[in-house]
């Protein structure tokens, strides 16, 4: 899960195509954001659609009932804005990967102590990859997951400062909820995903 697609539109009925269009660019994972209606009542038709393909993630996850909601609909992984130590519990009592938001090191080590699979720094593009990078000097063991305002071409930096995964939204889908041609969605996501595998292959051998 080196890429994570944020999917934010009118209506989770929208999603399909665009989901369809980031798995033919390479994108393997994508996040339902609670922002978006419907999502409860479509996350079981698209991993059924998507299965073995994408892994389905649920974000903008606030309270606790809204994670177990998520978790009962089949969510693959929950994502949340800020470290609510209760959807993290719920997360962590079901055996399914949670990453909590954060920006300041208290909030991302809490998230990390609470039993965060990774956690989100969010928002990324405030604070830019050389945050994460002393972020990793007395935190060398914690797992981050920048999310916001990160561009297609941001995403390798962000790879290079010890990144685990990177998170987009807007960058990457671009039109493609208002009527944008797929063709391009997914020549976006294949230029994402090789310049992070480039980045991680990078990291690797040095």
């Amino acid at each position: 899960m080196p890429v994570v697609a944020v999917l934010r539109a009118r209506h989770a009925r929208e999603y399909a195509p665009v989901v369809q269009a980031l798995l033919d660019g390479g994108v393997r994972s994508v996040e339902l954001t609670l922002s978006t209606a419907g999502v409860f009542e479509e996350i079981a038709g698209l991993r059924e659609r998507f299965a073995g393909g994408a892994e389905v993630g649920v974000g903008t996850v606030t309270t606790r009932e809204e994670a177990e909601r998520a978790l009962d609909a089949g969510a693959d992984y929950l994502v949340t804005p800020t470290t609510v130590p209760a959807v993290v519990a719920a997360a962590v009592e079901r055996g399914v990967p949670v990453f909590p938001g954060g920006l300041t090191p208290t909030e991302l080590h809490a998230g990390w102590r609470a039993g965060a699979t990774a956690v989100k720094l969010f928002p990324a593009s405030a604070v830019g990859p050389g945050y994460l990078s002393q972020l990793r000097g007395p935190f060398p063991d914690l797992l981050v997951v920048p999310s916001g305002g990160i561009g297609v071409d941001d995403a390798a930096a962000w790879i290079a400062a010890g990144a685990v995964a990177v998170s987009l939204g807007g960058p990457l889908l671009g039109d493609a909820f208002s009527g944008g041609d797929p063709a391009a969605l997914t020549a976006r996501a294949r230029r994402l995903c090789a310049s992070v595998a480039e980045a991680v292959a990078a990291r690797g051998a040095a």
